[in-house]
Parts: structure tokens; sequence; C-alpha cells
């Protein structure tokens, strides 16, 4: 199994004068004449299509590279992710993802990967989610939606973007703390799930704000109940949060970031870890992110690394608590 301290060592060391040669001969053989895949492993049309797929045409021009974007949906993004996972880690595959396939669903499943398959490169940013309303949910509040599924058990549809996905966690949290009963609706994505919603097809959906369902909202075919986050989305600011509204346990937001398969050379990894930060720092990608409501992020690969072992760490105390099994 993938040692993640000694990663972590080699990854600092990358930074020590000693190792500049050995970078500037590693720089002269990657990227080569491959083209670098990156694997996002969500059907077309999510969040991390519309502001990644930006970030990475700017990437690839900054490091002279081909990039072709590999949608790979399914199981909450494990389908995709064991496709990582199970690659060379020679730098010409990554996966743009939520962290949920390495942080969340591991705890909650048997997987064909493990955790330490896969390595930090970078994050590009969190996302607060937003629960909403459709036309076919009469109420007018997120304190009537509660009432209403305790009332009337199982009679409001809660549409997520399938089993393990952060929203699914977020109703688990919401029915034990409340008591009230929702039927989840598990989709396989977010695309679907947003059609569906134009046409009234459940009451209640969870989803991160991008291009469409913002649109949706415009169009009155969608309601803001609340949002995730530690603060009111900025382009919300009259939504509270469920922290707001005591739902402190649901308040949970999404992160998304790059990942490599274990074994991608720490020099490779710097090298990317770099380009995405520079990239992410543009006055272009930080608009895109902020207008709809995406909070950018810059760390080394170290500190994502450490980030997405608190992130475990929490999700499996929060499934624990909860007794979440799928």
């Amino acid at each position: 199994m993938f040692d993640r301290r000694r990663f972590l060592a080699s990854s600092a060391a990358v930074a020590l004068p000693s190792m500049i040669p050995a970078l500037a001969h590693a720089e002269k053989a990657w990227p080569g004449a491959r083209t670098i895949r990156v694997v996002i492993p969500y059907v077309a049309g999510g969040v991390s299509d519309s502001v990644g797929r930006r970030l990475l045409e700017q990437v690839a021009k900054g490091l002279g590279q081909s990039i072709i974007v590999d949608n790979k949906g399914g199981a909450g993004g494990t389908v995709g992710m064991t496709e990582v996972a199970r690659a060379k880690g020679d730098g010409y595959t990554l996966a743009l993802t939520a962290i949920s396939p390495v942080t969340l669903m591991p705890h909650l499943m048997k997987l064909t990967y493990q955790p330490d398959d896969v390595i930090a490169v970078a994050p590009m940013m969190y996302s607060p989610i937003y629960l909403m309303a459709t036309t076919a949910f009469k109420g007018k509040t997120l304190e009537d939606m509660i009432a209403e599924a305790k009332a009337k058990p199982g009679s409001i549809r809660w549409a997520t973007s399938g089993i393990g996905s952060v929203g699914h966690i977020m109703l688990e949290q919401v029915q034990a703390k409340t008591g009230a009963q929702f039927i989840h609706v598990p989709y396989k994505g977010i695309a679907q799930t947003v059609t569906d919603a134009a046409s009234a097809q459940f009451e209640i959906m969870t989803g991160n704000p991008f291009g469409t369902i913002n649109s949706l909202i415009d169009q009155s075919k969608l309601r803001l109940l609340a949002v995730t986050g530690p603060k009111r989305a900025p382009n919300q600011p009259n939504v509270a949060t469920l922290a707001e509204k005591g739902l402190a346990e649901a308040n949970l937001t999404s992160m998304f970031g790059f990942l490599a398969p274990a074994g991608t050379p720490a020099d490779v990894v710097a090298r990317l870890n770099a380009a995405i930060a520079k990239e992410i720092a543009t006055p272009a990608i930080q608009e895109a992110m902020h207008q709809t409501d995406n909070i950018p992020m810059q760390q080394s690969a170290a500190d994502f690394e450490a980030l997405l072992q608190k992130e475990s760490q929490n999700n499996a105390a929060i499934i624990k608590k909860v007794g979440i099994t799928l």
C-alpha cells in the first residue's frame, strides 16, 4: 500500500536546493509528447465540468501540453476514480473530482480501490450546496419542508446526485436531527437531476451551484430554502445556512481538486500543483468561480493531502454517529 508519509516527505524535499537539478531534468522529460488525460468521475454538465474545463484549458496553455477531459460517471464518482487508481503514476492521468470518492465513499461501501491508491495534487475550490424546492413543493420555507415530512412521512421526494453523495449525507443528517422522513431519489449525476427538477419530478433537491441551477432559480423553477457553508453564499446573502437554521450537522460543503495515481513522481506533482495554482489565481478563473458561489482554493500538495485526511476522519465520525449504511 502507498505510504502517504513517504509521499509527503518527498514532496517537501522537492523545494530543497539539492533537488533543483533533478527537477530541471524532470521538466525536460515531462510533459512529453503524450496527452494528459483528466478523468472527471461524473456525467458531463456539473460544476466540475463548468469550472474545471475552463481551468484546464488555461493549464494546458501554461504547460504547453495537450489535455483531454474524460467524463466517467457512476456510483458516486467511484467508477471514474477506479480508472485513475489503476492507472500508471506517470503524470499523464489525473482526476478532477469532488473529494468524496476518497474521503466519504470508502466509509460507506467496499470499493475496488483504496484511498491510498491516489495522491493529492492540488485543490481547485470548495462549493456550497444549495437546498432547493421545485414547483412540486407547495411550502415556502425549510421549516415547511421539515414539518410536512414529519406530518406525512415519505410525502416529500429529495433528489441527490447519488447514493453516498454529500447530498445524501445531508438528507440523512436532517432526518436524524428532526425526525422528518423523506424519500431519497438518487441520480447518477446532476445533469439529469436538474432536467427533472425543471419539470417538477420531485419536491426537493440538493446540488452545487453552477450555470444551469442558477438559471432555474432565476426562472423560479427552483427556489432556495437554505445553503451550506461557513457563511452565507456571496450571491445569495438573504438565504440562511443550514447551521443558522439549527442543522449544523447537515451544513456540509463539497470540495473539488486534482488527484493522481499513487507513484506519480513528487516533482511532477509539484509542477502540476504550481501550474494549477497559477491559473486559479487569474482574474478570469476567479470570476468564473465567484459567479457561481464557488470559493477558489490554493494549497501545496502536502497541505491538500492533510486536508483530505481530516475530511476522511470527519466523514467517518458522521457516518458512525448517524448509522448510515448502503
